[in-house]
């Protein structure tokens, strides 16, 4: 099939399959040729965070030397973007050569009448078989949907697991506690593997101690207290380190919220444990100064940023990476139905200084009518609440009405890739070009 063909194909898949077992995707690896064999992985679970960790992962991965594969969801905006090789997506061609060997083994299975690997699993077959062909060292796999029922979890055993954040996120699926959602995120935690968590709360924290505990497993605590954010300049982050491994050097990450320091420690203390006395810090310290990692708090245009905030938790730590200085913000929102957006209107209104909120709806099945969340953000805040119906519409409000004003897009990653693809067309898109001035 050519390049679009398969991309059309895999959205078709959630349309005629059902939710599989591990054994399940350990027989469609199987058909692969077991793909997974002789690589390191490092397995990354939790509710906020786990994409940027593991693109930490990958970039110091790369400094020591190392061939890496990367496997996260949900891409912005092309498929590709699920799996990367050495740090780039993969290309169409290869795109398309993994998509037609998972695409012969689905058709071996189907012979035999197993059921059709589900959209994730046939991703996930896709990233490993390519890692294989490529000849990477280390995978990097992010899960997609909890951990312990997740499809990543039958490559096993890990190498080593990390779980990032804990919150209250798809709880129709994963529990209505924290100690139930933390519950499923800790069920990537393998006999013997180690385990590096990100402290959240007492209940979360328990959970997972006690789950490594029984595995066996040594378990290491993130805590607060493990960094000191120093200050932001020039659209970077410093912080510092508590441990005397890093000594007294000052990190830097190409981002401003001030939740991802939290994220690159986690992931430099799994590159701890990993390399130990062989580690090259200065390496490190160059890779997470330089890296991106696309929409989180990101900067698009001048003081124009998107961040991938869908659940209340991130929300709340969007909020505190917000500058508290004289300069008036406009928050551009949107949601999915299945999300607390309420819950996220409320606290956006609350605990942030915004002047104008614009609201939109995604053009997905799963997108919340806008008139729906202007009437919420209503509840809550007495300043306008501009309503437009589409994303494009939207965007182009808010830069014409901008004034001096910064620009927060956030509440889905639906949000953050459609105005990723905004800004692409800008060249081409004489109404865009009009619109936002500054490109």
């Amino acid at each position: 099939m050519t390049y679009s063909e398969a991309v059309n194909y895999i959205l078709e898949i959630p349309k005629f399959t059902k939710k599989n077992d591990a054994l399940h995707t350990k027989t469609f690896l199987r058909y692969l040729g077991n793909p997974q064999e002789n690589l390191k992985v490092i397995h990354v679970a939790g509710t906020n965070g786990k994409g940027s960790v593991c693109a930490y992962l990958d970039g110091m991965l790369r400094s020591e030397g190392k061939r890496t594969g990367l496997f996260t969801s949900p891409h912005l905006m092309k498929m590709n973007e699920r799996i990367a090789v050495d740090g780039s997506p993969v290309s169409d061609e290869l795109f398309s050569r993994a998509f037609d060997a998972a695409y012969t083994a689905v058709g071996e299975m189907k012979k035999k009448g197993l059921s059709h690997p589900t959209f994730f699993e046939f991703l996930l077959g896709m990233a490993l078989y390519t890692f294989h062909i490529e000849g990477t060292e280390y995978a990097v796999l992010e899960t997609g949907l909890g951990g312990r029922l997740d499809a990543t979890s039958a490559v096993e055993p890990p190498l080593i697991c990390a779980i990032t954040s804990i919150g209250y996120d798809h709880m129709q699926y994963l529990g209505e506690t924290l100690g139930e959602i933390a519950a499923e995120k800790a069920g990537i935690i393998r006999p013997g593997v180690p385990v590096f968590y990100a402290a959240s709360s007492e209940e979360s924290d328990s959970v997972i101690e006690n789950e490594a505990e029984k595995n066996g497993s040594f378990c290491k605590k993130i805590g607060k207290d493990a960094y000191e954010i120093l200050g932001i300049e020039d659209k970077h982050i410093a912080f510092s380190c508590s441990s005397d491994y890093y000594g007294n050097t000052t990190w830097k990450l190409n981002n401003t919220g001030t939740y991802q320091p939290g994220n690159a420690v986690l992931a430099m203390e799994v590159m701890r444990y990993l390399f130990g006395e062989n580690a090259h810090l200065s390496r490190w310290r160059d890779v997470l100064a330089d890296l991106k990692w696309a929409g989180r708090m990101e900067e698009i245009l001048p003081e124009v940023y998107v961040d991938g905030a869908h659940n209340i938790s991130a929300v709340e730590a969007f909020v505190q990476s917000v500058p508290r200085d004289e300069t008036e913000n406009m928050i551009l929102f949107s949601a999915v139905t299945d999300k607390e957006y309420e819950k996220m209107a409320a606290a956006l209104c609350r605990d942030l200084r915004a002047d104008i909120y614009v609201v939109t709806h995604i053009d997905d099945p799963r997108g919340t009518a806008a008139e729906q969340l202007g009437e919420c953000f209503r509840k809550y805040t007495d300043r306008p609440v501009v309503v437009k119906e589409s994303v494009r519409e939207a965007f182009l409000w808010a830069m014409r009405h901008r004034g001096e004003r910064r620009i927060y897009c956030l509440g889905s990653l639906y949000l953050t890739g459609m105005i990723e693809e905004l800004i692409q067309e800008v060249k081409s898109d004489a109404e865009l070009r009009r619109g936002i001035k500054e490109v």
